[in-house]
């Protein structure tokens, strides 16, 4: 194992996002948080969806490629966001960039990846196929694989969310999040500064209630409108050793109550999110995340835009 992948498979701690938070500062951008009422209810949303790429994503890619040893290539596998963001951060800091997708990509997350001059191959129908093809590769050709969520650094720089909101919201007591593969609940929970942190799933993408279940990752179904974001079929290693020392409440929501949410998002405040970055307003929406002030990660929002009204 080499020192780069040895220190990634580490376990992450808050000393290690606000390391993050210094190492990004001068390439992500520190998104506002909004408070506001919702049906009479006091909410805050933390406005990632404002981030350089639309989503959150380049915060762990910057935090990888600056804080493991320097690579010219880097290779990767995503279902959009990640890729986005690893293309990004990778251009940003002159390494170059292949990453693997889904054939189902949507086209909102396609274009703009194409454009930061990376390589792009489209492989298998869901994240996990795309995944191999692209860690294969990596071994074969010697280089750095950066997955979108096993890996300590990525965590590490999910999690400087969670600072910003303990430092520029104090007075929110719970913040709540989307899970796909983990990698952002277990970040911002080691940033959150002791709060409560609400980690929400898709009915069909249940791989945290499937992994506390089981006591470790184990494979779940993938099949929700937020697929494309949340569609890993396990969760990380590095997340669930975050999350089993440092526990989320979990919770979920169905496809109705997501694409609601987005519905809603549009008509309260004219953010046009993906489906992945409403998952957290349907569970507020739902009564399914507690606190008297809590904050919702809007965590991207990389869809069709001419598409809403």
């Amino acid at each position: 194992m080499s020192p780069t992948t040895a220190h990634a498979a580490r376990t992450p701690t808050a000393t290690d996002v606000r390391a993050a938070a210094e190492r990004i500062a001068p390439y992500a951008r520190r998104t506002p948080v909004l408070h506001t009422e919702v049906d009479g209810r006091p909410l805050s949303l933390k406005l990632e969806h404002l981030q350089l790429t639309g989503a959150f994503k380049l915060r762990g890619a910057l935090n990888a490629l600056l804080g493991g040893e320097p690579a010219e290539r880097v290779i990767t596998a995503s279902g959009g966001n990640h890729g986005l963001g690893v293309a990004t951060a990778a251009r940003l800091l002159g390494v170059h960039a292949t990453v693997y997708v889904p054939e189902t990509v949507p086209e909102a997350k396609a274009a703009p990846l194409a454009a930061t001059g990376a390589e792009i191959v489209r492989l298998g129908e869901h994240y996990a196929v795309a995944a191999e093809a692209a860690r294969a590769r990596a071994e074969a050709e010697g280089v750095r694989y950066l997955h979108a969520f096993d890996d300590a650094l990525v965590v590490a720089g999910q999690g400087t969310i969670g600072l910003e909101i303990a430092t520029d919201a104090p007075e929110c007591d719970t913040i709540a999040v989307a899970v796909g593969g983990g990698g952002l609940a277990a970040g911002v929970r080691l940033g959150a500064g002791g709060r409560q942190v609400v980690g929400v799933e898709p009915e069909g993408c249940q791989s945290l209630h499937a992994a506390l279940a089981a006591g470790r990752p184990v494979q779940t179904p993938v099949d929700s409108v937020a697929a494309s974001a949340l569609g890993a079929s396990v969760l990380g290693r590095v997340p669930f050793e975050v999350l089993r020392a440092h526990p989320v409440t979990p919770a979920l929501v169905d496809d109705a109550e997501i694409v609601e949410a987005q519905d809603r998002l549009w008509q309260e405040f004219r953010i046009a999110t993906e489906p992945a970055a409403a998952v957290p307003f349907a569970a507020w929406l739902a009564g399914r995340v507690p606190g008297e002030r809590p904050c919702l990660v809007v965590c991207g929002a990389n869809a069709d835009w001419r598409r809403v009204g």
